[in-house]
């Protein structure tokens, strides 16, 4: 049994928002929150930096208002997400934002800054890292992240590549604290099965894209529906890291899917282009493999209650099954 931190053990479900580039808001955070399960945004998704201050104020203050008009269910805790590589100039002014508000949870990307870490415990903030493989996952935990995030194949955005149960165990092999798995999770009984694997929350973004809150296009939000995991293409050419993108989306934009070059890692940025005529996130649009079972463009509330229903019927048939043996 792992140790959950305080702040992660009363989620309605066991699920953490994954935070999307340019999509997430305040608008989408809150609503998760509200709904049971912790939403994230990553700080870049404000621009200008005064805006991030502005959208933490609204995050926190509209929250504390819930919690004081229902005590009895209060919104679940909210994380910012945090790009640690070099190429993110904002990195340090962002948290000193999330420090001034006491942001609860700081999910840190795409590398592991030890000052990151110590600039969230300072206030006492819980630190989440994602990781693609465990040799990363060590890193993480050396430098001082107190719990992790297995982003395994079919994960949206920047994913690895490694099947989830070989990912899990491999970690769980040495690390008993928090851990949260990221690929192709969009149903409650999927939730379940991060669980049963060895992880204590699911990770789930793409779905989300398919939200009235999300800040996504509408051709995109209806792209997702009508799309499954044949649709999704996993390349390195839009940024130097190698992630999962809606096929569709790269026609659109003049290039073959089919037929996408290398690009050298070591010109690595995360708001780069392709092309100077398409960019990555803004017009080649990220996604998981899950969203076969997104048929629909509905409220984040509405997808999490079904996301609850869905894991509660899961647990009772896993019950039944387990007591046939």
């Amino acid at each position: 049994m792992s140790h959950i931190p305080s702040i992660l053990q009363n989620l309605r479900i066991p699920v953490i928002g994954a935070p999307l580039f340019i999509i997430s808001n305040p608008k989408l955070v809150i609503a998760q929150c509200k709904a049971g399960i912790v939403g994230a945004m990553p700080a870049l998704n404000a621009r200008p930096i005064s805006q991030l201050d502005e959208w933490l104020a609204e995050i926190t203050e509209e929250l504390e208002a819930h919690n004081a008009r229902h005590p009895d269910r209060p919104a679940a805790p909210f994380a910012i997400n945090q790009i640690v590589h070099r190429s993110n100039q904002r990195l340090e002014q962002d948290m000193e934002l999330c420090v001034k508000y006491k942001v609860p949870i700081i999910i840190t990307s795409l590398g592991a800054r030890e000052e990151v870490n110590v600039a969230a415990h300072s206030y006492g903030a819980t630190v989440l890292h994602d990781v693609i493989n465990n040799r990363f996952a060590h890193k993480a935990i050396e430098k001082g992240a107190d719990g992790l995030i297995a982003v395994a194949a079919g994960a949206g955005g920047h994913a690895g590549a490694k099947s989830p149960f070989a990912l899990v165990q491999e970690i769980r092999e040495w690390f008993d604290g928090p851990l949260a798995l990221s690929g192709s999770i969009a149903r409650g009984e999927s939730i379940l099965a991060a669980q049963a694997m060895g992880a204590d929350f699911a990770y789930i973004g793409s779905p989300f894209i398919a939200t009235y809150e999300a800040r996504a296009v509408e051709e995109y939000k209806q792209m997702v529906t009508e799309s499954t995991s044949d649709d999704i293409v996993y390349s390195n050419y839009f940024t130097g890291v190698h992630g999962n993108y809606l096929a569709p989306s790269i026609r659109n934009a003049g290039l073959d899917p089919d037929s996408l070059p290398e690009s050298d890692p070591s010109q690595m940025s995360f708001a780069s282009s392709g092309n100077k005529d398409a960019k990555a996130w803004r017009d080649i649009w990220g996604c998981g493999q899950g969203i076969g079972v997104i048929k629909d463009i509905t409220s984040a509330e509405a997808y999490i209650d079904r996301l609850a229903q869905e894991y509660a019927v899961a647990k009772q048939q896993l019950n039944k099954k387990v007591s046939a043996y």
